[in-house]
């Protein structure tokens, strides 16, 4: 490591300045300005020289040239102590050792030298980062820069301001803070006084009248950013936000240029769900892992996810060719991630799986490939249970066949009380897969089931932007449906923590929070678009589509949540499937599906879901009824 940078050589002179100054000023304070003639020595040039020296050989060792004293921060002063301190006290053996009349020569002298080289050395950086901070908080910066006001008082908020107070380019300028705490009331952060708590978040636009507000609260709940939202948009104030703490890289990043406007995402009103990273990289961690629907919207942000993990290579596999090379492109050209082997194929050809397991022979798989919007399902039911059902049995029977150590399935929560062909494809794929657990000792074979997915392909996400932008109306269902939502980034995390935490057979479920309704959204988004809803935007109520339920359950009947590792996840305990039954009835199915018998296909899948879980008489004989 270089211990000197050319470009620093101003900054060893500057620091050889205030050392000469400090070894005078030394004898001035020590002997009162009247230095006896016997110690004038020491104030000749070649001693000068000496001490000069050492301490900026000193300086220099303990790397002080390798930061610049714009950015200087309280671990550099105290390296600056540390070498001057260190420099001081190898100076005086020095002169010790060298002068046999240096006895003579008070202690104090070397005492005094220390302490004022550390203050100029140490100050002189300070000084520094004051006058290049100065011009956007102090007299001249006052009329300059966009008026801020800052929504939180903690360590986000304080990276904020020092980026903004610093960084010219920014103009922004902080008026003042907004905080719950009551210990930060009227206190001053850089500068900054804390104005007020967010329940007078009303009152204190009225008197600061910024131009913009900034949350800067990065783990605040949805609840909390939707009410300091809801303030701002009644006094006509813009607001933007830092990103969330699942989106924030760790560090001392310049946070201003990642401010973004406030999306429906952050208004979730629950706390997101964090992911345990060291026990995901010891399952992931050196593997071959295999995503199906690696280009859909889930399926892509579980790429980008496992590829932070350091796998051996992520096998991605699509049948759309468009999704697939655009995860393609963006792992390689803007992740950097090369590991990745695209596979244009489609998981409902067995001979194709057995192709691409016995070539790359990934270690884990997520399958992530299933179709997934209501009303097409319920329009084309043999399709959709030909791609979800059948290709997860063959899926599973080839994941069997190479001995994978974990299988992860995406489910969903219309699996619970099923009443759509979409709910009872998936169901039946929970059963799939739990079955195909019992007695095997090599793979993990595991569910996830969570909800509606902000911005997915198939959310109104994407709809209710479209038409809020052509100024409406905006088309809900009914009044009163509601359904659980979450962010694609917490959906990936929830998929790859299960299958660390799963030990076979289970079925997660995300503590998912209240559910919320659609017409609600509909008014959030409304809302954060800088609009009024019903006098800018209309609502049009247009009825529940085929197959849709008011509200969604994450439990059916019969099930219990278990608690696992993982606080907001929870494992779910349900009656276990009886394997022998269930192949034969999936046999079945695949038999009707085959043959294209749409009306039997519907009541077979619907029977076999209403029927216990195993070959009782019972179960055969509301089967029975259903065929």
């Amino acid at each position: 490591m270089k211990l000197m940078n050319r470009y620093r050589i101003w900054q060893a002179a500057v620091d050889a300045g205030l050392i000469t100054l400090a070894w005078w000023a030394a004898f001035q304070l020590r002997f009162e300005q009247m230095i006896p003639r016997f110690y004038q020595g020491y104030l000749e040039l070649e001693i000068f020289a000496t001490v000069v020296g050492i301490k900026l050989a000193v300086l220099v060792a303990f790397g002080l040239y390798n930061h610049w004293w714009r950015y200087v921060s309280l671990r550099d002063i105290w390296a600056v102590v540390r070498a001057c301190a260190f420099g001081a006290l190898v100076a005086a053996l020095v002169i010790l050792l060298w002068d046999p009349y240096v006895v003579r020569l008070p202690r104090g002298v070397f005492l005094i030298d220390g302490i004022l080289a550390i203050a100029l050395v140490g100050g002189a950086r300070v000084l520094a980062r004051t006058l290049v901070e100065r011009p956007l908080s102090g007299r001249l910066g006052r009329a300059a820069g966009t008026r801020v006001l800052i929504v939180g008082a903690g360590d986000a908020g304080a990276l904020i301001i020092k980026e903004m107070q610093r960084n010219r380019s920014l103009r922004y300028r902080p008026v003042g803070l907004v905080d719950d705490d009551p210990r930060k009331q009227n206190l001053r952060l850089h500068g900054v006084r804390v104005l007020g708590t967010t329940d007078e978040l009303g009152s204190i636009l009225e008197s600061v009248r910024p131009a913009e507000v900034i949350i800067a609260i990065p783990s605040a709940a949805g609840d909390t950013r939707q009410r300091i939202v809801n303030a701002c948009r009644d006094s006509g104030v813009p607001v933007k936000t830092l990103p969330t703490v699942n989106e924030l890289i760790s560090g001392d990043l310049e946070l201003a240029r990642q401010l973004r406007e406030v999306q429906v995402e952050d208004v979730l009103g629950r706390e997101p769900v964090r992911l345990d990273l060291p026990s995901i990289a010891s399952y992931i961690g050196g593997e071959t892992v295999l995503v199906t629907g690696a280009g859909g919207s889930i399926g892509s942000e579980l790429c980008r996810q496992i590829a932070s993990l350091q796998p051996e290579r992520v096998i991605l596999v699509d049948h759309a060719e468009n999704n697939l090379f655009e995860i393609d492109r963006e792992l390689v050209e803007e992740r950097r991630f090369a590991a990745v082997v695209p596979v244009l194929a489609d998981v409902k050809n067995r001979a194709k799986l057995q192709e691409i397991f016995a070539d790359y022979r990934p270690a884990v798989v997520f399958h992530a490939a299933a179709y997934k919007h209501v009303p097409l399902i319920e329009a084309n039911p043999l399709e959709a249970v030909r791609n979800n059902v059948v290709a997860t049995k063959r899926m599973v029977e080839v994941t069997e066949a190479h001995g994978v150590k974990a299988f992860v399935l995406v489910s969903t929560d219309k699996a619970v009380d099923a009443r759509n062909v979409l709910g009872q494809s998936k169901a039946l794929c929970e059963w799939l897969v739990s079955a195909a657990a019992d007695g095997n000792s090599t793979t993990r074979f595991l569910s996830v089931r969570f909800g509606n997915v902000l911005a997915s392909s198939g959310s109104v996400i994407p709809l209710f932007r479209r038409q809020i932008a052509r100024g409406g109306p905006v088309t809900v269902t009914h009044p009163e449906m509601a359904r659980y939502f979450m962010t694609i980034p917490e959906a990936a995390q929830l998929i790859i923590q299960a299958g660390a935490i799963g030990s076979g057979g289970d079925v997660f479920v995300l503590d998912m929070g209240a559910p919320m309704k659609i017409v609600d959204l509909a008014h959030n988004m409304i809302r954060l678009s800088g609009l009024e809803p019903e006098t800018d935007v209309a609502i049009e109520f247009i009825g529940p589509r085929p197959g849709e339920k008011l509200e969604e359950n994450l439990w059916g009947e019969g099930e219990t949540p278990a608690p696992t590792t993982h606080p907001k996840i929870f494992r779910c305990l349900a009656a276990p499937v009886e394997p022998a039954w269930l192949a034969q009835e999936l046999v079945d199915l695949e038999r009707l599906v085959e043959a294209g018998e749409t009306v039997e296909v519907v009541a077979h899948l619907g029977g076999l879901l209403s029927a216990p879980r195993g070959p009782t008489a019972e179960a055969r004989e509301t089967l029975s009824e259903h065929r």
